[in-house]
């Protein structure tokens, strides 16, 4: 047994190996997907020593030296952050909410903190600042600015970004909102007694448990599919059509409402009747709340739920094609899977793991103002709108005036911001401003659309600048494939006067081929 390792041993020498925290889960994630081959012991998991070095030299040792053979050698690898676990990257309640184009937050406490390096020779920002992100997203730099005793003010054309901001910032009485989401669980759950999809679940499951123990099995199909053993196309698609008798024998033998009777609206294309009808059911008991606060985090909860109930394959989560109604092979997985047929599992998993978050927030908050605005940031009167929703906050802005912006504006032709959310605005009511969106992916990259681009954000950084102070920074995170930027700052009488770029490792994206973006700092001209 020469060079065998318990996962535990494996993990540690993994650790030294690459010089940063290699966990048992790692490992096991390792074998489990068919990346090192999975040998047991008399009931014992065990590495190869061998194995998960070939591993490690193919995947791990090269990648910086080859990201910038691809992207030049001005990569700035330190603001990789490459040294962070994802727990780490989505710390507390930056995963309140899924959100599409948002920068991790170690990116925001880098240039916002007080700390210097070879890279970043002075701070740019000081406690007690005022910092602005006026494309606020989902609102990564109002949550830093909060921890690092700085003031922030976010603004966004999205009435669903502004609501996830507000939210994470938001504080509140944790016990309330347990003691309520309690309730509606079990609401939930006498709810379903009335129903047939429970039911019909645990035994599509029991169904699928065989079938996929039979057909592939783990992680032995996964290892044999990586080493082309194996064509996973084919394979896969057979074998979903041989359980598709099993399935629909189910649903008729339940009863189960598949396809809803109306295609009219998101909600509608998107969920199946039996989930659509759970929501519903959810959705008015969050409705009944009376307090704003623990009603409103409620809603959000729900968003979140929804959006893990879609009916899609997990493959396109991210980026939806068709909806699923049938049993299929999941590339994911590496088996044949589902789509959902009830909230239940996601709203009770979510409602804990979000209490979990705001009371890991509010131990690192300090007592500073953090707001969102909805509006248009080419023309919005900030401190105008500030002083009618927060009148303490609006009065310290338009007397110390704004600092400065860190944001990351909407690529060209990248993301609809208001679509990747459409669940979200058919049930909770929010108006959509679609049109007023810079960038979106509906308008394309062609030359008509930068140029609207350059209008669009260097408009926004006009009209910012009446509310700054003299001698102000604006820290801009983008992918300038096009070299739109400089004109930008042209545009809108900024000189930019550095250039920090990163490569970006912790994409959501399908593709993972080398990508950098850069935070241009720009000054007044």
């Amino acid at each position: 047994m020469q060079n065998m390792m318990t996962v535990k041993d494996a993990s540690v020498w993994a650790s030294k190996l690459l010089g940063k925290n290699v966990t048992p889960s790692n490992i096991t994630y390792l074998i489990q997907y068919g990346r090192i081959p999975k040998i047991e012991n008399n009931g014992a998991l065990l590495v190869n020593k061998r194995d998960l070095e070939r591993y490690y030299n193919a995947n791990h040792g090269t990648k910086e030296k080859l990201w910038k053979k691809q992207l030049g050698n001005d990569l700035n690898w330190k603001l990789s952050f490459s040294e962070y676990k994802e727990s780490e990257t989505t710390k507390h309640v930056h995963r309140l909410h899924p959100y599409k184009g948002k920068f991790i937050p170690q990116l925001v406490e880098y240039f916002l903190d007080q700390h210097t390096d070879d890279f970043k020779h002075k701070a740019i920002f000081k406690a007690g600042s005022i910092v602005l992100d006026p494309f606020c997203g989902s609102g990564t730099t109002l949550v830093q600015a909060s921890e690092l005793n700085l003031h922030a003010i976010g603004v966004d054309i999205s009435a669903f970004n502004s609501f996830i901001s507000n939210a994470k910032v938001g504080q509140y009485d944790i016990h309330h909102i347990s003691k309520l989401s309690d309730e509606i669980t079990r609401a939930l759950i006498e709810f379903q007694r009335t129903r047939n999809n429970i039911a019909f679940e645990v035994n599509l499951l029991e169904r699928l448990k065989i079938f996929n123990t039979q057909f592939f099995p783990s992680p032995d199909f996964r290892h044999k599919v990586r080493n082309k053993q194996i064509d996973e196309k084919i394979y896969g698609q057979q074998k979903s059509e041989e359980f598709l008798k099993t399935y629909t024998d189910l649903v008729r033998k339940y009863n189960i409402s598949l396809k809803q009777n109306r295609s009219e609206s998101f909600l509608d294309v998107w969920f199946l009747q039996v989930v659509r009808d759970e929501i519903n059911f959810v959705f008015n008991q969050v409705q009944s709340v009376e307090n704003q606060a623990t009603k409103k985090m409620l809603a959000l909860i729900l968003s979140r739920t929804m959006r893990s109930c879609r009916a899609t394959t997990h493959a396109d989560l991210g980026t939806l094609k068709e909806p699923t109604t049938v049993a299929y092979y999941c590339k994911k997985h590496g088996k044949i899977c589902k789509p959902l047929f009830s909230i239940l599992s996601w709203w009770e998993r979510y409602t804990k793991d979000t209490i979990k978050r705001i009371q890991q927030f509010d131990r690192l908050r300090t007592n500073t103002f953090q707001t969102c605005l909805v509006g248009n940031s080419r023309t919005i009167d900030i401190v105008n709108e500030l002083e009618n929703k927060n009148p303490n906050f609006g009065k310290l802005t338009g007397k110390n005036k704004i600092d400065g912006i860190f944001s990351s504006p909407p690529y060209v032709g990248l993301i609809d911001y208001h679509e990747q959310h459409a669940y979200a605005y058919d049930l909770l009511g929010f108006e959509r401003n679609d049109n007023l969106e810079i960038g979106p992916l509906c308008k394309g990259q062609g030359i008509e659309a930068r140029k609207a681009y350059i209008e669009g954000i260097s408009d926004v950084l006009k009209n910012c600048k009446k509310s700054f102070k003299q001698n102000y920074d604006v820290l801009l995170v983008a992918n300038d494939k096009y070299g739109l930027y400089p004109q930008i700052a042209e545009l809108a009488q900024m000189k930019i006067v550095n250039e920090y770029k990163r490569p970006v490792l912790n994409r959501v994206e399908k593709d993972r081929s080398a990508y950098a973006e850069i935070i241009f700092h720009m000054k007044e001209k």
